[in-house]
């Protein structure tokens, strides 16, 4: 592995960036100049920037020409909480386009702490390996005896045949290997990369896990405001956050269910009337065993679950299901049984599965049935009316392994829908072919125009939340970002774009530092923790400015692979009431949706039509480079 030396320190980041080829073993260490640090800061921004300077267009995702990149943060490894999550990227084989997840635990530390900001992989090994980073060192071993493992096996496996207890690794299970199209990258069997299909892109490459140990801390610029900042949070986290350790984040459950806003039978709904039963007090009180969280977090907000009775048998070692995966196996399949629930979970847990798209695959799947599409013959025998628990987890199980009918729900419900036919379109719940999250746009219209404009399809942690925006006055959060006037939250005007735009800026903030948004530090700590890792005189111009950048590339990305405006759209349900009626619900006008989306482009330096940046703005970021990379 060849490695050249950095002539200059970066405080806040270990200065290397390992490139691995698969194909040919070969490794080498990246030394970036202090700039390249500042200007894109990590996670989200290098991934788009490997991703548009590194994957040629039109790759195939599935091909050895597609790059996976693990990526930290500038938060990423230093004692302080919220700085527990890497972010993992590539073209992805779901959506064809910009592909990026998010996810916690404790790896990505241990990845910095090993000596890398970053990792970038190319290539496709001849047989299963697993990459092994530990104290600057790389080596590539081989993974044949691991293969076809779910994830505990392989985790326990290979920290045996290591002899290091401590190891944290990132890895697939037979989903991904299999490369159903929404597998996962899974952190310590209960933190997962969840979203745009990157677990399929390990699986094709035959890369069963990266693994990583190190005894090196994080450098930072100011130790000492490092340590204070800390301990703030830790003498105060309580004030917001006691709920979110006591219930997890289904804590909200009931509260979207009173507003109509909870997902139920396939977003036909957004009332269910088991909800009470799969709620985070039900999951408190009934099947939860302890709570576990992430690398220095005092919050703790993880749910982990026993069952073990004669219908279900679900192991702790895999944890709990999160919000998400209660909304999209519970109320969405019209499941009110949060045994099956924490089955399915762990059935995804272990086949590195993305809960989200798995329970939304099922729910359209379950629509389909009572319509007729699917019958009994087709699905091999599962009875799949909604609110069939058994059937439900099943369906799950079948699914990532690609057996029957999962084979094809393994593709998406998108494509799945492709296949059965034209009846079947109107039940999909997709943007870019990425399946909706537990996040009913319906109550919130600021919501809707951020998954269809969002690079990576339909997706929520990088996205908008209207409620605070509809109170009078608006918080500091807003008022600080530049948004003084309120708007309903089922409102789509020019005003309620601007917010979107600005506040959705800020989101990728998170994206881009290693920061989880379950974390309430101010805009101000952010700036001065930030100062205190990297030494930087920043402002919130500079980071909202970084965050722009890496959303532009992102569309730039998307653009190249040959997404356009007719891909930043809704699917038809969001268009259409609910069947039964709820408190605070109303369609997106798709003309309405037309024009906000007009609108964004122009508010982001994009030509306002085709949503293509233009040069002026990429002057302006300093990323003139991009124009050549689109073509």
């Amino acid at each position: 592995m060849s490695e050249q030396k950095p002539e200059i320190q970066i405080k806040g980041y270990t200065g290397k960036i390992l490139k691995v080829d698969l194909t040919t073993g070969a490794m080498e260490v990246e030394t970036p100049l202090p700039d390249f640090y500042r200007r894109y800061l990590g996670g989200n921004g290098f991934i788009a920037y490997y991703l548009l300077k590194e994957v040629p267009k039109g790759a195939d995702p599935l091909g050895p020409e597609n790059r996976l990149v693990i990526a930290g943060g500038t938060l990423t490894g230093v004692p302080v909480a919220g700085a527990g999550r890497n972010h993992v990227g590539a073209k992805s084989p779901l959506t064809g386009g910009y592909g990026e997840a998010d996810v916690g635990g404790f790896f990505g530390a241990e990845l910095r702490r090993a000596g890398f900001d970053a990792v970038v992989i190319r290539g496709e090994a001849a047989k299963p390996v697993y990459l092994w980073i530990h104290d600057g060192q790389a080596e590539i071993k081989p993974a044949d005896h691991l293969w076809g493992t779910a994830t505990a096996a392989c985790y326990a496996a290979i920290r045996e045949e290591l002899g290091e207890r401590r190891a944290r690794m990132a890895l697939i299970g037979p989903g991904g290997e299999k490369m159903v199209r929404f597998a996962c990258v899974i952190n310590d069997l209960k933190h997962a990369a969840g979203r745009t299909g990157l677990g399929a892109v390990m699986g094709a490459k035959k890369l069963k896990a990266v693994v990583a140990l190190g005894r090196e801390a994080v450098p930072v610029a100011n130790a000492d405001k490092v340590k204070e900042l800390a301990a703030w949070y830790r003498d105060h986290w309580r004030e917001k956050q006691e709920r979110m350790h006591d219930l997890g984040t289904p804590g909200g459950i009931m509260d979207l269910n009173t507003t109509g806003a909870l997902p139920t039978r396939n977003f036909q709904d957004g009332q269910f009337e088991g909800a009470e039963k799969i709620s985070g007090e039900s999951l408190r009180d009934t099947i939860t065993i302890d709570r576990g969280g992430c690398f220095a977090c005092p919050v703790r907000c993880k749910r982990v679950v026993k069952v073990n009775d004669a219908d279900y048998q679900v192991d702790p070692e895999y944890g709990g299901p999160e919000y998400e995966t209660i909304g999209a196996f519970g109320s969405n399949c019209g499941v009110d049984d949060l045994r099956a629930i924490a089955k399915a979970n762990e059935i995804c847990n272990a086949s590195g599965l993305d809960t989200i798209a798995t329970g939304m695959a099922v729910s359209f799947a379950m629509e389909c049935f009572e319509n007729g599409l699917l019958t009994l013959q087709d699905t091999g025998g599962l009875d799949l009316h909604f609110g069939n628990a058994a059937a439900m987890v099943e369906l799950t199980r079948r699914l990532a392994a690609r057996e029957g009918i999962g084979d094809l729900l393994a593709e998406g419900p998108a494509r799945a829908a492709r296949v059965i036919g034209p009846a079947a379109e109107p039940f999909v719940l997709c943007v870019k072919d990425q399946p909706f999250p537990m996040h009913e746009c319906r109550t919130r219209h600021g919501q809707a125009l951020g998954y269809a404009v969002s690079p990576t399809g339909a997706d929520h942690m990088h996205n908008f939340w209207d409620g605070g925006l509809a109170k009078s006055p608006l918080g500091e959060d807003l008022q600080g970002l530049g948004v003084y006037v309120s708007v309903p939250q089922t409102e789509l005007n020019a005003d309620k774009v601007r917010a979107y735009t600005v506040n959705v800026n800020r989101r990728w903030l998170a994206n881009h530092i290693g920061l989880c948004m379950l974390i309430s530090w101010s805009n101000q700590q952010l700036i001065d923790l930030l100062g205190a890792i990297t030494g930087w005189q920043t402002n919130l111009f500079e980071l909202m400015q970084t965050c722009e950048r890496g959303v532009t590339m992102a569309r730039a990305f998307n653009l190249r692979e040959g997404l356009t405006r007719a891909d930043d759209t809704l699917p038809l349900r969001i268009q259409q009431p609910h069947k039964s009626g709820t408190v605070n619900e109303k369609p997106v006008d798709p003309e309405v949706l037309q024009e906000a989306i007009t609108t964004f482009y122009g508010m982001m330096g994009w030509d306002p039509q085709t949503g293509v940046p233009t040069r002026a703005k990429l002057q302006e970021l300093d990323i003139a480079w991009v124009e050549d990379a689109m073509r």
